[in-house]
């Protein structure tokens, strides 16, 4: 079953989690006991309908304040695709979290409240999708039952977002507009009579008619090795197979490859999924690969394509989102942690931060603060195979690490 995943972005109370516990609802994919726990405490706060966002808000100071400061993930499936949906906090302070639920996602739904329309933290929620280069945004304008489902006021939000759209610099996203009132169920699940006007799907018929091969961003394979295998049982004591993921794109039997960092050349033996053999290896599957050489493989060397190498380099340029108290300087040292690899990386210049609401870039740097985003270069004490990160998601990003803490400290996208 395919798997899709998304993450929410939103204002304060602008109702992400109330959208995700409506479409867990109106799905029937809340427990028992979970919906009691709803229904009970709805009645003690006195409200006279179901509060979705308690299936979702799980930090005792979320519920108290009803807002969202962690990200939570959430699960469930329909009869064609299982989602995981992040609901990241919408507050400035909370950039950082974000940015890390939706480094992995490949759809954004963007709530915009109806009555505020298109705010700052509006142009800073875009600004982060398209720097994550996520291909599908959904613009759920929600709170329609707020302004009586006026249509004249969902088309003056519609254009006031398509306006902020011409700023972009990624321009394969498809951007859907959906007019929703999460808290009543209009346009989540179920279709709308409120809203006539509207022709469009509502958003889970839309994220179900989604091709998750369009919505990825598909890149060359890259197969990091995690781990190799060499039985001791006499059966199987010349076999030599290499363990992971396939990253980007396909891996067949027959390819001629190249083993990183060595460039080692070889061609692709068999490739086995557990005790049976396949021709070829899919997009994110876990598989074991052996080479027709007998040559040496470890943990974090990378097989690739011969025809499409990686740029191997002992620096990188990066855009950076600093998530710690500590501030990053020019000379700190952190290890950089890219896939199973690790390398030791030295801040040799801060080229500018970036301003997440379009409005710029600040050339005049001393170090970055927790939150911010910035153009960062590095120094490498040994060569790094990456691609750029709009070519290749998963090869094009790492993180940052404290070599003194051990505490990761920063996200980066590779330019």
């Amino acid at each position: 079953m395919e798997v899709l995943k998304i993450a929410t972005a939103g204002s304060v109370d602008d109702g992400k989690s109330t959208l995700i516990g409506r479409i867990l609802y109106d799905t029937k994919s809340l427990t028992s006991d979970k919906l009691e726990a709803i229904e009970k405490t709805s009645k003690q706060k006195g409200y006279d309908y179901l509060d979705f966002s308690l299936a979702t808000d799980g930090l005792v100071a979320e519920r108290e304040q009803g807002i969202t400061i962690d990200v939570a993930h959430i699960y469930f499936s329909t009869k064609t695709k299982s989602y995981i949906i992040a609901d990241t906090p919408g507050h400035v302070e909370y950039t950082r979290n974000m940015v890390t639920g939706a480094s992995t996602s490949q759809v954004a739904i963007i709530l915009i409240d109806a009555r505020r329309g298109v705010i700052e933290q509006t142009n800073r929620h875009f600004f982060i999708n398209n720097l994550l280069r996520i291909k599908e945004v959904i613009v759920a304008v929600n709170k329609m039952d707020l302004v009586d489902f006026s249509e004249e006021k969902y088309n003056a939000i519609k254009a006031d977002f398509e306006a902020l759209m011409s700023k972009r610099d990624y321009k394969e996203q498809k951007i859907t507009f959906i007019p929703v009132s999460a808290l009543q169920g209009d346009n989540v699940v179920n279709k709308s009579e409120k809203t006539p006007w509207y022709k469009g799907d509502t958003l889970l018929n839309h994220l179900e008619n989604l091709n998750t091969i369009d919505v990825y961003n598909q890149g060359t394979p890259r197969f990091p090795v995690q781990y190799v295998i060499r039985p001791k049982t006499e059966e199987y004591h010349d076999f030599r197979g290499y363990a992971g993921k396939v990253y980007g794109g396909e891996l067949s039997v027959g390819d001629d490859v190249v083993v990183l960092p060595s460039q080692t050349k070889s061609k692709i033996k068999d490739i086995y999924f557990y005790d049976k053999k396949f021709q070829t290896a899919s997009r994110r599957s876990s598989v074991t690969i052996t080479l027709e050489n007998d040559i040496n493989v470890s943990r974090g060397d990378m097989i690739v394509k011969a025809d499409d190498i990686p740029t191997i380099d002992k620096q990188l340029t990066a855009t950076i989102c600093w998530m710690d108290s500590n501030q990053l300087t020019t000379g700190g040292k952190y290890v950089i942690q890219h896939g199973v690899n690790k390398v030791i990386a030295k801040v040799d210049k801060i080229h500018h931060k970036i301003n997440p609401d379009y409005s710029g870039i600040n050339t005049d740097v001393t170090g970055l603060d927790m939150n911010d985003l910035a153009l960062v270069s590095f120094k490498l004490n040994k060569p790094m195979f990456y691609d750029a990160f709009e070519n290749h998601r998963t090869n094009g990003s790492f993180i940052l690490i404290d070599t003194q803490s051990n505490n990761t400290v920063g996200a980066g996208f590779i330019k």
